[in-house]
């Protein structure tokens, strides 16, 4: 499907990937709605990229990701929604305080896997209604994580979130191919993010330890570009692709 005059939904859409992405697809000519969070984050990457549209939401909340989606589809056809926001909260299943609060996992998996479905039903209801446009009336694209593969200490709860994205990405096609929707989750390994931010010299040198090649941290614009291609290429769904350089998660001791 055509990038260019197709509406693109992105949450978690001011900063990291969701950001590159925005980028990328406003220079391939699209129209952009950006979700997120922070008004204050909003603001800066409106000013920024220039030409986009920002909503301030919780993916988790209906409401919220609705007034998203109107937002675009008042622009024009929302033929394109990407899921970039997400948390990483860290904790082991039984730490030195006990056993990790219910809570945590929950915050986690709301977030991440439930904010992603909510977002997908939605744009998708948007979406039946468009005339098809290379045989896609839309193009949904979901982010995972090589956690959900090859999740390490006190990455329970975030790889259980990865890891129900990916599960339930080839059901969500099945479901959706009827009205001519594709889905493709993209599994990102440790990439340049805002997750990253003040992480230690160690951590990042224990991070690449598993990867082959290339030996560096993703960049933002390395998914953006993927995104760009699964919206363009017709045979893309219901699959989950590592984007990872070929890593494998070892212990991080």
């Amino acid at each position: 499907m055509d990038i260019q005059g197709n509406v693109a939904l992105i949450t978690g859409g001011t900063s990291g990937l969701g950001m590159a992405t925005a980028r990328r697809l406003l220079d391939a000519g699209a129209q952009v709605v950006l979700m997120g969070r922070s008004p204050e984050r909003a603001e800066k990457a409106a000013a920024e990229l220039g030409g986009a549209v920002t909503v301030v939401g919780d993916v988790a909340d209906e409401a919220d990701v609705r007034a998203a989606v109107e937002a675009a589809t008042r622009l024009g056809r929302l033929g394109i929604a990407v899921n970039c926001a997400g948390t990483a909260r860290m904790g082991r299943v039984l730490g030195r305080s006990g056993p990790l609060a219910l809570e945590s996992f929950a915050h986690v998996v709301q977030a991440n896997l439930t904010g992603t479905f909510n977002v997908v039903r939605l744009a998708a209801e948007a979406m039946a209604g468009n005339d098809p446009q290379d045989g896609d009336r839309g193009v949904i694209v979901c982010t995972g994580s090589i956690t959900a593969f090859d999740g390490q200490e006190g990455q329970a709860a975030y790889a259980a979130s990865k890891a129900g994205i990916a599960g339930m990405t080839l059901p969500i096609a099945r479901d959706l191919a009827r009205y001519a929707i594709r889905i493709v989750t993209v599994a990102p390994g440790p990439f340049e993010t805002p997750m990253l931010d003040g992480a230690s010299d160690q951590l990042r040198d224990m991070l690449l330890q598993g990867t082959v090649h290339p030996r560096r941290l993703g960049n933002p614009d390395d998914f953006a570009s993927l995104v760009a291609h699964v919206v363009d290429n017709p045979m893309l769904n219901g699959e989950t692709i590592r984007l990872d350089g070929a890593t494998r998660l070892g212990l991080l001791r």
